[in-house]
């Protein structure tokens, strides 16, 4: 099949595109990098006023006419692309917001990048209408609204997530449900609000090419180090806070035991890189499954506290704490696991091996891929 991915989101239509390589499909990928992430893709679609007089001179446009340069240069981008964007069997997007731009603009993108392909296919696998309505509703036990109903932060700082709730871009969300063949979810996060729907093709786990990923057996014959991740734009909604003041008492409680070592906000080839001599890796509180930093550090084989709720060990018939560590808005809980760990560092190395099992056998990028391919020809139009 000849297959167009729009869009990029923690490298997950990378990894997807390796596979259907494999399988011997021919594959496009469009969009944008990330932000700061800088992921690539075959033709990226630049934001170019994000920083510096540009920015200053889109907010200062936007104000005296309500025109957003962001989306009329995006918009320009994709069209000059129409040659590459024609013809295809299967057209994926990353989100109902691929481009990041203003939703009459999303929505035109949209309808021309479909009118030129044959099925078009959405992932949901980051914010969207339903996973956000879902967690306004307070549907979930927590997520990465709590924060917000907590008072911790300003409704300003969750713009880019309620975003999805305003009457333009809910508008937008049934646009595109009325045009896809099919939405896919790619974990639990996204899983559980998106059942029962009529469009919902179900969940494939996100895919991870562990080709490009070695294992690092863990070795623990001095200090055990510590990684903690910080995205600052993301720092509350993630639980940072909390991670840190954990990281603070078991810090003192063992104080020539543990190493911490602490990144925010760099490009992803760096991050990878910096924890590759951790022993465990702070990813995230508030999900339920595991994103994609979690999954590739599972992949070599770190001890990752990040989503591993109740509803994911079901689901792929795990007992707790042998995979990864469910990472709980509880201070206490997670001094408690930590010092389990730090006590016990031959745990350290049971769960490095179970998890780097784990990925080989649910989340092999190549075996997602297939699951992608078998979802796309059922629906096909």
């Amino acid at each position: 099949m000849k297959i167009l991915l729009v869009g990029e989101y923690s490298r997950l239509h990378n990894s997807l595109k390796e596979g259907l390589l494999a399988l011997g499909h021919e594959v496009v990928l469009v969009g944008l990098t990330d932000g700061f992430k800088k992921y690539t893709v075959d033709f990226e679609i630049k934001k170019r006023f994000d920083s510096g007089w540009l920015r200053k001179l889109k907010i200062l446009i936007f104000k005296l006419t309500k025109i957003e340069l962001h989306s009329v240069d995006a918009k320009r981008q994709v069209y000059n692309l129409k040659t590459i964007l024609t013809g295809h069997d299967v057209v994926q997007f990353i989100n109902e917001s691929s481009f990041l731009c203003q939703p009459k603009t999303e929505q035109k993108l949209f309808d021309f990048i479909s009118s030129l392909n044959t099925s078009t296919f959405l992932l949901s696998c980051g914010t969207d209408y339903i996973s956000v309505r879902y967690a306004y509703e307070k549907k979930f036990r927590y997520s990465i609204l709590t924060p917000l109903f907590e008072n911790k932060v300003a409704e300003k700082t969750f713009q880019p997530a309620l975003k999805y709730l305003q009457p333009s871009f809910k508008k937008l969300h049934y646009h595109i449900y009325s045009h896809i063949a099919g939405v896919i979810a790619s974990d639990m996060d996204y899983h559980i609000p998106l059942m029962g729907h009529e469009k919902y093709l179900g969940m494939i786990p996100n895919p991870i090419n562990i080709d490009k990923i070695a294992y690092i057996k863990p070795v623990i014959d001095g200090k055990i180090k510590i990684f903690h991740g910080i995205n600052s734009s993301n720092y509350y909604k993630k639980g940072n806070d909390i991670f840190e003041k954990a990281l603070h008492i078991v810090s003192l409680k063992y104080p020539n035991k543990l190493e911490i070592i602490v990144a925010k906000s760099i490009p992803y080839n760096d991050y990878i890189k910096l924890y590759d001599d951790c022993h465990i890796l702070l990813d995230m509180i508030y999900a339920y499954d595991q994103g994609y930093n979690a999954l590739e550090a599972m992949a070599k084989g770190k001890v990752v506290f990040t989503g591993a709720e109740q509803e994911w060990l079901e689901h792929y018939e795990i007992k707790e704490d042998t995979v990864a560590i469910n990472a709980l808005p509880d201070v206490n809980y997670l001094v408690g696991k930590l010092s389990w760990l730090i006590e016990n560092p031959n745990k350290i190395v049971e769960i490095s091996k179970n998890a780097r099992a784990f990925i080989e056998r649910e989340h092999h990028y190549v075996e997602v891929a297939k699951k992608y391919e078998s979802a796309w020809k059922r629906n096909i139009n």
